[in-house]
C-alpha cells in the first residue's frame, strides 16, 4: 500500500485524505441509526417494518441528493458541492437527536439522506478525476474503506455510551456526536482544489456547451447508464441489507448483549475494511469486471450460509469477517469504474445518477426484509434478499466493458458535435 500511496503527488494525497475523512463521517452518522435501532424499537414501540422504513427513507432521499449533487458538481465544481453536502448531512444528523417520534425521525433521516447522497456523488468523481489512472482503483477503493472506519466509530460510541448512560439518553447523544466530525472534515477540505481535467474541460468549452444532463440517456451513454445503475442496485441492495439489519439480527435472533453485539459487529467491520482495501488493489491488477464477478459470487455464498445455515454463535462470529469482506468488495470497485464509464462533461451527472439510482432501488431491500421477516423470520429474509441483490451484480457485469487503466478525456463537447 505504501508504494502506491507515496507515489501520488501532494495534491492527490490531500484529496485522498479529504475524501477519506468525509466518507468516514458519512458512515458513522448513517450507521449510528443502525446501532440504535433496537433501542428505538423498544422505546417507541416501533415495528420492524417501521424501523426498516426509517432506514429506507434515508437511502431513498440520498438517491435524490446524489442526483442533484451530480448535476450541480458538473455545473459549479466538485469540491464546492462536496462542502455543501457535508454541512447539510451533519446538521440533520445532529437534529435527529431531538426527535420524539417515528414521524419526526422519518423527516430528519430523510433530510440527512440528501446530504449523504450528495457527498458520495461529488467526492467519488473528485477522486476519480484527481488520481492518476495507474492507481485509480486502489485509491478510490481505499477511500471507500473509510466506511468501515466510520461504522467502527459508530459501534465504539454505541458500546461506550450505552454502557455509561441510560438507553433513553444514550441514543440521543450518539446523534449529537454526528455534528463534531463534520467540523474537522470541513477544515481538512478547505484547500482541496477542483480536478485539472474538469477545469481544462470548462476552460475549453464554448459558451453554454459544457453540460447536457440528458446526454447520459442517449446513445452511446444510455447503455452504460442502465448497466451501471443495475450494478449499483445489486451491490448496494445486498450491502444495505447487512448494514441495516445485522445489529438487530444479533440482538433479537442471536440474543446477544450490548457488549456481545459490539464484538460481533467489530469482526464484521474488520472484514469490511480489508474487503475495501484488498479489492481496490485487485481491481487494478485483475480488472474491474473479474473483480465484481468474484466478489458477488463469494458474497452470495457467504450471506446464505450466515443467515440460512444452522450455525452456533462461534461460527457466526468467525463468519462475520468474510461476510463483511465480500459485501464491501463489490462496493470498492464502483467509484473508479463509474468514473471511467462517463466523459468529463457529464461524469458527475452520470456517476451520481447511476450510483444513486442503484441506491434508490437498493434501499427498498432493507424495507422488504422488515416486511418479509414477519412471515419467514429475520435470518431467512436477510439471506434471500441479499442473495437476490448480488445476482443483479453478475447480470450487469456480464454486459459492462472493462475500463481499467482508462485515460480521462477533457473534451467539453461530444466528438460528433466537434466534428460537425
Amino acid at each position: 500500500m505504501a508504494n502506491w500511496f507515496t507515489s501520488m503527488s501532494r495534491r492527490e494525497r490531500k484529496t485522498f485524505w479529504a475524501c477519506f475523512t468525509g466518507w468516514t463521517l458519512d458512515a458513522m452518522d448513517v450507521q449510528i441509526y443502525a446501532v440504535v435501532m433496537p433501542t428505538l424499537i423498544v422505546l417507541w414501540g416501533m415495528s420492524q417494518a417501521e424501523a426498516g422504513m426509517l432506514g429506507t427513507a434515508a437511502l431513498l432521499f440520498s438517491s435524490v441528493g446524489g442526483w442533484i449533487a451530480g448535476i450541480l458538481a458538473d455545473r459549479f465544481g466538485r469540491a464546492k458541492v462536496l462542502r455543501w453536502a457535508i454541512l447539510w448531512f451533519a446538521g440533520f444528523t445532529f437534529l435527529s437527536g431531538f426527535t420524539n417520534s417515528f414521524e419526526q425521525l422519518l423527516f430528519t433521516r430523510s433530510m440527512q439522506g440528501l446530504g449523504f447522497g450528495g457527498e458520495w456523488a461529488a467526492g467519488a468523481v473528485l477522486m476519480g478525476e484527481v488520481i492518476d489512472k495507474r492507481v485509480r482503483g486502489r485509491a478510490v477503493g481505499t477511500v471507500q474503506a473509510g466506511w468501515s472506519v466510520g461504522y467502527g466509530a459508530a459501534v465504539l460510541l454505541f458500546t461506550v455510551v450505552f454502557s455509561l448512560v441510560s438507553p433513553e439518553l444514550a441514543w440521543r447523544l450518539l446523534f449529537f456526536f454526528g455534528l463534531f466530525p463534520a467540523l474537522f472534515t470541513l477544515w481538512i477540505r478547505r484547500n482541496v482544489e477542483e480536478p485539472e481535467v474538469f477545469t481544462r474541460m470548462r476552460a475549453s468549452a464554448p459558451p453554454g456547451g459544457t453540460f447536457q444532463f440528458l446526454e447520459i440517456f442517449r446513445p452511446p451513454l444510455l447503455r452504460r447508464t442502465v448497466l451501471a445503475s443495475t450494478l449499483a442496485m445489486g451491490g448496494l441492495g445486498g450491502n444495505y441489507t447487512i448494514l441495516t439489519w445485522l445489529a438487530t439480527y444479533l440482538v433479537t435472533v442471536r440474543e446477544l448483549s450490548v457488549l456481545g453485539t459490539g464484538g460481533y459487529l467489530a469482526v464484521n467491520i474488520c472484514g469490511s475494511f480489508f474487503g475495501y482495501v484488498c479489492t481496490a488493489h485487485v481491481s487494478d491488477w485483475l480488472g474491474r469486471r473479474k473483480t465484481f464477478v468474484i466478489a458477488a459470487l463469494c458474497a452470495a455464498v457467504t450471506v446464505a450460509i450466515y443467515t440460512l445455515a444452522p450455525l452456533n454463535n462461534m461460527a457466526v462470529l468467525l463468519l462475520g469477517f468474510p461476510l463483511g469482506f465480500f459485501q464491501s468488495a463489490i462496493i470498492a470497485g464502483m467509484g473508479a469504474t463509474f468514473a471511467e464509464l462517463f466523459p468529463t462533461r457529464v461524469r458527475a451527472t452520470g456517476q451520481g445518477f447511476s450510483y444513486n439510482t442503484g441506491r434508490a432501488v437498493g434501499s427498498i431491500v432493507p424495507a422488504a426484509v422488515g416486511f418479509l421477516s414477519g412471515s419467514i423470520g429475520l435470518g431467512p429474509a436477510i439471506g434471500i434478499c441479499a442473495v437476490s441483490s448480488y445476482t443483479l451484480v453478475l447480470v450487469a457485469t456480464s454486459m459492462l466493458p472493462e475500463t481499467r487503466g482508462k485515460e480521462l478525456e477533457t473534451d467539453a463537447v461530444p466528438a460528433e458535435a466537434s466534428n460537425a
